[in-house]
């Protein structure tokens, strides 16, 4: 059985604004108590968890003078030191003021615009003094409502002008630090530039250090969009741009749910975390969710458990659903295993390929695939039959 303890070698990270969330929406006013970094710190490291992760906003409020800064900061490391609690990513809140209601890199005021990479730039150095590997880029504001109000082309340009400023300035510092851009379609604008994984990985390609530059994708943000989360996952390994991920629920498109992770759609969570297994993926699994604004501050900590855990039971279902010689039978049977084989055999170019007359079109089309008896496999697996 695997194990079911968190322990900080399975890298179980938390974004600070997530524990943290007062639940304050639209709609209504917040419903818990404001929390403490440190305090978010101590009950993680308690938890198990290996890391958290923040906006400069969230461990240093916003227009703080130095000496509050270098207070918040030193309470915080002191922290970290304590419980050996890691910071493997950071990220800037380019979206909260007043002063990116049109957007930060890609404002139609050029100010903000210069203001906006200030603000990442002294976020950068606090990351590289904290050990941080990847910085995430979250475009939230980065587009429109109304097609007259944003000239895409140019708003492209300029993103692409902000993303390659910033990493000049890490390259200049000699920081071990990659970005990692987080692809969403909508919410809080209507809608968002870079709103999907293709999408992301297209702007990546323009880029003057595409080397750089990879994907935060969230489970929840492509499902928004009606995608599948494990292809767009595929994807980003097969591009080898994974550099980080962020794990929570959603229930179709809608708003931005972020449940704990798998309760959603739990068979694809399933395949998730099956695909990030055996792909060996050894990034940070960061839950990017938000407790229920029903809970109180126990009921937090219980669903900061709850990820990490469904994550643990995922993983330990898929093992056994690989492991199982029904699904090694049913796998053969469906040509998935073949799939790795090339269509053109070593020497074959195009020459060799039979013409139409050479192929048994009505045999072919005879054959069933057994995808449903698969599929059908991993539910048990996953309901714990096997």
């Amino acid at each position: 059985m695997t194990q079911l303890t968190p322990r900080p070698e399975d890298k179980f990270t938390f974004g600070m604004w997530t524990v943290g969330w007062q639940a304050r929406d639209p709609f209504g006013d917040a419903t818990r108590r404001a929390l403490d970094p440190v305090e978010i710190v101590e009950n993680l490291a308690q938890l198990g968890a290996y890391g958290l992760t923040f906006h400069d906003d969230d461990l240093i409020p916003f227009g703080s003078d130095e000496a509050a800064r270098a207070k918040s900061i030193a309470r915080f490391k002191e922290s970290l030191a304590a419980t050996g609690l890691k910071v493997p990513m950071v990220t800037t809140n380019l979206f909260s003021h007043p002063i990116f209601k049109d957007g930060a890199f890609t404002s139609n005021d050029r100010d903000v615009r210069r203001y906006a990479l200030s603000k990442v730039m002294r976020n950068l150095h606090l990351a590289a003094e904290l050990g941080a590997e990847t910085y995430v880029m979250w475009g939230g504001r980065e587009g429109s409502e109304m097609d007259a109000a944003k000239d895409v082309r140019h708003a492209l340009d300029r993103y692409k002008e902000g993303v390659d400023t910033l990493c000049q300035f890490v390259i200049d510092h000699g920081y071990s630090i990659r970005f990692a851009l987080e692809p969403k379609p909508n919410e809080p604008r209507g809608d968002i530039l870079l709103p999907t994984v293709g999408h992301a990985l297209a702007f990546i390609n323009e880029l003057q250090y595409p080397e750089m530059v990879g994907l935060n994708p969230e489970v929840g943000h492509e499902q928004m969009a009606g995608l599948n989360f494990v292809h767009a996952i595929a994807q980003a390994l097969w591009h080898g741009k994974l550099f980080h991920i962020d794990l929570n629920g959603q229930r179709g498109i809608k708003y931005d749910q972020d449940f704990v992770f798998g309760h959603g759609d739990l068979m694809n969570a399933f395949f998730l975390v099956d695909l990030l297994e055996s792909a060996g993926y050894a990034g940070p699994k960061h839950f990017d969710y938000k407790p229920m604004r029903t809970e109180n501050l126990d009921g937090v900590w219980a669903s900061a458990a709850a990820n990490m855990r469904t994550y643990l039971l995922l993983k330990e279902r898929a093992l056994a659903f690989r492991a199982d010689p029904r699904v090694h039978t049913a796998l053969e049977f469906s040509g998935l295993n073949s799939l790795q084989q090339p269509t053109l055999a070593p020497g074959e170019s195009y020459r060799d390929i039979p013409g139409v007359d050479g192929f048994d079109v009505e045999e072919l089309g005879k054959r069933g695939y057994g995808y449903v008896q698969l599929s059908q496999l991993a539910l048990e697996h996953l309901l714990g039959v096997h």
